[in-house]
């Protein structure tokens, strides 16, 4: 199948490592150019340098803080420069703190909000009057099955990534009619960084050893296993394809069927 994506130009957020630099290398397989950003000028480029060395895609780095306003006005600002134009953006950000619910202070809260539920508002704010002008405009968001069905111990992930799914939602209700599509995609359980650093809080808090706490996750899983990164990345590909041009409004659980829920 033709993605559609060769010349375009994707920006994915904090895409050093795990989910985001999974997509950005699936967005530059499928012939797109790509922007990708982290805090660290020193990890980004060395992702971009894998990512282009991978694919042959001309890919740019860029040091950018996405809990920030400036970080991600930055990050677009810098990405229109280099390729004078964007037609896809991916927001991305790593996982708030873990915790009890009532373990956290007003400014731990503030922070969560900054990194998980402002960075996509800001990021896509900021992109957004670019990707307007393509004609194969395509903003999706990672946020977490969380945001469906709240995971224990992850309360600020499951308040703050359910509120982006509220943004995506009103986004594709009020400007659907623009031909951008608006969508979310859920990650479930897969083997990234930020997993093997929950698997290890999870086992911490509820005094078991990693291997428990995997056997246990993997045994709610209907799949029985946890999911690649490839195989999340080729499904935001889809979305950010020109055969995704009916798609809109949509909160994709990518999780081997974990979530139980109807909606």
């Amino acid at each position: 199948m033709d993605f559609m994506l060769e010349g375009r130009v994707a920006a994915v957020a904090a895409a050093s490592k795990g989910l985001g630099k999974g997509v950005a290398r699936e967005l530059a397989a499928e012939g797109a150019k790509v922007a990708i950003c982290s805090r660290s000028l020193e990890r980004i480029s060395l992702a971009a340098r894998e990512i282009s060395d991978a694919t042959g895609a001309e890919v740019l780095p860029v040091a950018a803080d996405v809990s920030t306003r400036a970080g991600c006005d930055a990050f677009i600002a810098q990405t229109i420069e280099r390729f004078g134009r964007l037609d896809i953006l991916v927001t991305n950000a790593g996982g708030p703190p873990t915790g009890a619910v009532d373990s956290f202070s007003d400014e731990q809260w503030q922070a969560a909000l900054d990194l998980n539920l402002l960075s996509t508002i800001r990021l896509i704010y900021a992109a957004l009057p670019h990707i307007r002008q393509s004609d194969q405009g395509r903003i999706i968001a990672i946020t977490s099955i969380s945001a469906k069905q709240p995971l224990p111990n992850l309360t600020l992930s499951n308040t703050t990534r359910a509120g982006v799914l509220g943004f995506i939602k009103s986004l594709a209700n009020e400007l659907g009619h623009t031909g951008v599509t608006f969508n979310a995609v859920l990650p479930g359980w897969t083997r990234t960084e930020r997993v093997e650093e929950l698997v290890n809080s999870l086992a911490e808090a509820q005094n078991r050893t990693p291997e428990e706490v995997i056997a246990g996750i993997t045994a709610s899983i209907p799949a029985r296993r946890m999911g690649e990164v490839e195989e999340f990345a080729a499904v935001v590909a889809f979305l950010a394809s020109g055969r995704a041009s009916y798609l809109n409004g949509v909160a994709l659980q990518i999780d081997g069927g974990r979530s139980q829920s109807l909606l």
